[in-house]
């Protein structure tokens, strides 16, 4: 084969095409994940149109029903006349190698694909006016191929291994109760209803602004990274990634971010920062700040995230409403719905092919006054459909007045993780407590330790009032 020439090999080529044409068998099981760009001969790719027609007709492919084909589409004598389509189907006295043909076509097939997203990613790069969609180009290129090459077939449960696989895996969580579990996100109670979170899950954590969404969801990041060591991608398109190293840092440290920011941390809180910073420092958690980012692109980064450190674990994103497709869209709040439905579907993808669970932030719409539900998830039914678990914060104690926490009908600092969707398991209330001044929620049962204050049922003293975090809000107008 002459260097300037495309990888091809007409051999394995016309070798391929015989053991279809006498083999019904071999029809079935390849003919229609064969596409023409996976021949390089025309006369071939000619031959292998004819044939898919007559198999989608429900037709034996023969010697005479490919040759009457190839007369009736006007093709015969491009595909090399009667002669070389009789040939094709007489050299092949067996099919038993068909395997073999099939891998070398499909080699040479994306061999020379590779080379043509090449050129393109080229010419892209050579008039690109900005890096980051150069990349994103060049990456989506190459991910497309890849994405034409994953196909998987249906397969029945006769041979029983699916069956068997999934009573071994009961025997082994009897032995084992832990045996499957998922990412722990540091709340027993939760991590009881889920088994963890569970690779390739898409998991919704909604709330209103203010509520500590953010909170929660770096609370499971600092669980995974700093107490389990494990590798996290933090995707934040609202705050930048000093604040979010400095909630982080206070929240493992147990330090008051309010004493820290007005310079009235005393010995211990210096102590405990110190031990903090380290854990951070030797930790595995990857922040990216860009305001600006699309799935694709987060997929792109986390793909590269793995590969370096060899594993990933756990991505964050906050939030979903700050995002944008990266498809151009007519504008309007249609449209609006149906990126937002692209978004969560993609991420859904995402958290598939990287098998580590999403955990992407979302807003609830502001007019609500009763304790959120699903239908409030903003802009788009599809967040509920595409996602695994849905979580919601609620604090009562946020919107209540003065005399609810006289007459001790709110409890300052209680919220509750209401479990409004779990595809795999059960719903349930977690019932939590929100620390404002560390910008932590712990399990109940962790509260009242030495080094904390107690809950209060009525109105506390001001100066024992747990601050509140800064109000998370998109500065999006509300409908």
């Amino acid at each position: 084969m002459a260097n300037n020439q495309m990888p091809h090999n007409l051999d394995a080529e016309a070798a391929l095409l015989g053991c279809l044409v006498i083999d019904a068998g071999v029809q079935s099981e390849i003919l229609e994940t064969l596409r023409e760009e996976d021949f390089y001969q025309e006369s071939h790719r000619l031959i292998l149109t004819a044939m898919k027609r007559i198999f989608a007709s429900r037709k034996t492919v023969d010697l005479v029903t490919l040759n009457d084909q190839l007369t009736r589409d006007g093709t015969i004598e491009r595909a090399g006349g009667l002669q070389t389509v009789t040939e094709i189907a007489s050299s092949m006295p067996s099919s038993a190698n068909y395997r073999q043909y099939l891998e070398i076509v499909k080699r040479d097939a994306v061999n020379r694909s590779l080379i043509r997203a090449s050129r393109d990613i080229i010419e892209n790069s050579m008039k690109s006016p900005e890096e980051r969609e150069a990349i994103g180009f060049a990456e989506k290129q190459v991910y497309d191929i890849s994405k034409q090459e994953d196909g998987t077939n249906l397969e029945g449960l006769g041979d029983g291994n699916v069956v068997r696989q999934v009573i071994e895996k009961f025997e082994e969580i009897d032995r084992d109760p832990h045996a499957f579990r998922g990412l722990a996100t540091g709340f027993t109670k939760l991590d009881e209803i889920t088994h963890g979170l569970q690779k390739g899950s898409l998991v919704i954590i909604a709330a209103r602004p203010g509520m500590g969404k953010t909170s929660l969801a770096m609370n499971i990041v600092e669980n995974a990274c700093l107490n389990n060591g494990k590798v996290a991608a933090v995707f934040s398109l609202e705050m930048p990634r000093l604040e979010i190293v400095q909630r982080l840092l206070c929240s493992h440290a147990e330090v008051s971010m309010e004493r820290a920011l007005s310079a009235k941390l005393g010995g211990k809180d210096w102590k405990n920062l110190v031990r903090a910073s380290d854990k951070l420092r030797n930790s595995k958690v990857f922040i990216d700040d860009s305001s600006a980012i699309t799935p694709a692109e987060i997929l792109s980064k986390c793909r590269r995230l793995a590969s370096a450190e060899g594993a990933l674990d756990l991505v964050m994103i906050d939030y979903i409403q700050l995002m944008n497709s990266g498809e151009k869209s007519g504008g309007g709040e249609f449209n609006r719905q149906q990126e937002i439905a692209s978004i969560t579907r993609f991420l859904k993808i995402m958290a598939k092919e990287l098998n580590v669970p999403v955990i992407a932030l979302s807003q609830l719409r502001r007019i609500q006054t009763k304790e959120p539900q699903l239908s409030d998830l903003r802009e788009s039914g599809a967040i509920e459909q595409d996602a695994d678990i849905v979580m919601f914060i609620n604090r009562p104690d946020v919107t209540a007045t003065a005399d609810d926490f006289a007459k001790g009908n709110i409890v300052r600092g209680a919220a509750d993780l209401v479990l409004a969707k779990h595809r795999n398991g059960a719903l349930g209330r977690i019932h939590l407590r929100f620390i404002g001044e560390t910008t932590r929620f712990i399990d109940m049962e962790d509260q009242n330790r030495p080094d904390e204050e107690p809950i209060y049922s009525h109105e506390p003293p001001a100066d024992l009032r747990p601050a509140l975090p800064p109000e998370e809000d998109d500065g999006i107008p509300f409908a």
